[in-house]
């Protein structure tokens, strides 16, 4: 029945956790180096161009990379894509301390 699956654990893992990308490689999910790499982008956007909403978007963009990057993979990437966003977003608002405008 529906609620007896619930207390048991075999099942109930096996209904929650997708498959792991060891038995199968080909469901790698792209999304964290997708986020990175636009992070990366908004970044320099914001560092180049002292965009600040570009250097917001580059600080959002590294925190979806973060919460959806597996513990396995290499973390100095992510670290410096993390600590160029930052330092983006402080630079734009050291060249320019008011607060953002809305564009309408």
């Amino acid at each position: 029945g529906g609620i007896f699956n619930l207390c048991n654990p075999r099942h109930f893992t096996i209904g929650i956790w997708p498959p792991s990308t060891e038995s199968n490689p080909t469901l790698e999910d792209p999304t964290p180096d997708y986020m990175n790499l636009l992070g990366m982008i908004f970044s320099m956007c914001g560092l180049m161009l002292k965009l600040k909403w570009c250097a917001w978007i580059a600080v959002y963009c590294s925190f979806i990379s973060f919460a959806n990057s597996r513990s396995s993979e290499d973390t100095k990437q992510m670290m410096s894509s993390f600590m160029l966003s930052i330092s983006a977003v402080v630079m734009s608002y050291l060249q320019n301390p008011q607060p953002m405008s809305p564009p309408w």
